[in-house]
């Protein structure tokens, strides 16, 4: 599997990226390794990480952050004994940020898996996230995953999408396939944005993000097929702080019992899921 850079069209971005990120690393010594307490919160105020550019979960729309994350903050802001202190951010960042103890939980579609569980703790699912393909709707090469041999895929930089991307290997190989080269965005409009220009062929996302892009663009892009296992997403918060772990739970167990966790579902993904698992143990 070889991966590249995103293209030099994005290079002010990625610059600016870069400087943030440069920025983040060299405060973080300062920081205290543990994340606080409960009782620290309550005096300082919960401080929360979410994406600058993740629909629909969360994104800024007319200058204000929206999006089922998003939403669910403002009900957090009611249900919480104590201040809530939003950080936007590109998502790079975001996970290292909290496993250091810069931001108190990443309240994103942060993908459960088993290398984030050795440095975080995650939150009852909060939607599906099992990760389809989509494609140009005008591209009548894929119909099918045996399509996607050699072809080149887009996905985010340090996803668990991109970390998962063997299981399409093994699809591909069971019909004398193979992946094709990878190209690594900083964010999903890049990549979409490349896929609608021919610059790569398909990419990967979860189902949820997928299905709001074609809702969106339904004469340019296409949905394809699953690529991987069951996932879900959740938020995050430093390993081994379980008192926040075991209040944000709460907060989302109020949220399915009054409707409200269903309401937003409805509305951001177009269906609720009411089966999802209180935990889950990822295989990858």
């Amino acid at each position: 599997m070889t991966t590249t850079r995103a293209p030099l069209c994005f290079a002010s971005l990625s610059i600016r990226l870069a400087l943030g990120l440069l920025t983040a690393a060299l405060a973080i010594p300062t920081l205290a390794a543990n994340a606080g307490s409960l009782d620290e919160i309550k005096k300082r105020g919960l401080i929360v990480a979410t994406e600058d550019d993740f629909r629909p979960f969360e994104f800024v729309k007319d200058g204000k952050p929206t999006g089922f994350d998003n939403e669910l903050i403002e009900d957090l802001r009611k249900y919480a004994p104590f201040e809530i202190k939003q950080q936007i951010l590109p998502w790079t960042g975001i996970l290292a940020g909290v496993s250091t103890g810069k931001y108190d939980v990443a309240i994103t579609a942060a993908i459960i898996t088993k290398e984030r569980k050795q440095s975080l703790d995650f939150t009852s699912p909060i939607a599906d996230a099992t990760h389809y393909y989509v494609k140009r709707k005008d591209d009548k090469s894929i119909s099918s995953i045996k399509d996607l041999n050699g072809k080149t895929v887009g996905v985010q930089a340090g996803s668990a999408l991109l970390a998962r991307l063997p299981e399409l290997g093994a699809m591909l190989e069971r019909d004398g396939g193979k992946l094709g080269k990878v190209v690594e965005y900083t964010s999903y409009p890049e990549a979409y944005q490349d896929l609608a220009l021919g610059r790569v062929d398909y990419v990967v996302n979860t189902i949820i993000n997928i299905k709001t892009l074609v809702a969106e663009k339904p004469n340019v892009f296409e949905v394809g097929q699953p690529v991987s296992g069951k996932s879900f997403p959740a938020w995050a918060v430093a390993k081994g702080n379980t008192e926040l772990l075991e209040f944000l739970n709460g907060f989302i167990a109020k949220e399915k019992e009054t409707g409200r966790f269903a309401e937003l579902q409805k509305k951001w993904f177009g269906e609720s899921f009411p089966d999802l698992p209180v935990a889950f143990e990822p295989e990858f």
